[in-house]
Formats: C-alpha cells, structure tokens, sequence
C-alpha cells in the first residue's frame, strides 16, 4: 500500500510537470528510495519505471539513492550525481537517517537546503520527499524537524509529499504551476 502511494504521488507529480519521453528523473534519497533489503524487482525505481512505461511515459528513472545516508552525505555526493547528463527532475528523499540518529533539525535543513540550491542552480526540477518524525525524541525535536520540508517546499516552491513509516499523505505544492494534488 505504502509504495503504491508513494509510486501515484511521483507520477502525479511527473505529469504535473509535463514530463515526455526525453525526461530523465533521478531518485536521490536513502534506503527508502536505494530499495534495502528488498528484491530489485521490489525497489521503488525498478516498480516506478514499470508503472511510467504503463502508462505510456518512456522516462528513464536513476537510482542514485544510497542506503543508510544522512543529509550530509547526500550534500557530499550531489554534485558527483549531477554530472549525469542531461537529468531533468530529481526526487529528494533524504532526512530519515538524521532523524533516526537525532542529528539537530537545523542541520538536516541546512544540508537540505544546500542541496536543493545545487539542484536549482542546475535548472532541475524538485520533487521534495518529506520525512514525518515520530515522538521518540521528543515532542520538541519531532515539531522542528516536521517543519523542515514544508518550509523549503514554501521558500523554494517545490512540489511535496510527506511519507513515514506506512502511511503516506500527499501535501504537494508546486505554486509556480498552479497545481493542487488535494484537488486531484
């Protein structure tokens, strides 16, 4: 359930931008996104790629998720993965690990925010992936960083969803576009 979820709001999003068979989107995030411990059949790439085939979008979908990858890492390795040409959206799910290791909320959105400033510079577009923090830190640490995500989604004007674990809900935004997925 989570996945196909997940898979409807990338396509959603992926139609909202008008994507045809010349775009390539790349997965950027952790092993939510790399496809840990699954079969490869199973990887959110592998079933995204079918399901945007089924649908008659020759798009071409890179993983270039690493499992177990912070913020920081990521912020360590985009611009190694923005040297693949020709990338025309790319799908940002990093923050979970942060979360799990109660890396302060500022710098998850400071290395966030650095990212996605790489990424703009670069004219690709974003779809934000947004992580729901449980209590386990407490009610302070889980408040700050649930705000990160919408907050750059707001500055920047990135279309964004929030996913956690097994549940997903839809909050995507892409203002520059007019385009509201709650009224989808």
């Amino acid at each position: 359930m989570f996945k196909k979820c997940i898979i409807k709001i990338i396509i959603l999003c992926l139609v909202a931008f008008g994507v045809n068979a010349e775009n390539k989107v790349v997965l950027f995030g952790d092993s939510l996104m790399a496809g840990y411990g699954l079969n490869k059949e199973d990887h959110l790439s592998t079933v995204l790629q079918k399901n945007l085939n089924n649908n008659g979008l020759d798009v071409k979908i890179i993983n270039a998720s690493v499992s177990g990858d912070t913020t920081a890492g990521g912020l360590n390795r985009i611009s190694w993965t923005l040297s693949e040409k020709n990338i025309d959206i790319l799908v940002l799910g990093l923050g979970a690990n942060d979360m799990l290791r109660g890396i302060k909320p500022n710098e998850t959105k400071e290395n966030l925010e650095k990212i996605i400033k790489i990424i703009i510079d670069k004219n690709i577009k974003i779809i934000l992936a947004g992580m729901i923090a449980p209590e386990s830190h407490g009610k302070e640490y889980r408040d700050k960083f649930n705000i990160i995500y919408s907050n750059l989604s707001d500055k920047y004007s990135l279309t964004f969803f929030t996913f956690s674990s097994g549940r997903c809900c839809l909050e995507a935004r892409a203002k520059s576009r007019g385009w509201n997925a709650s009224k989808s």
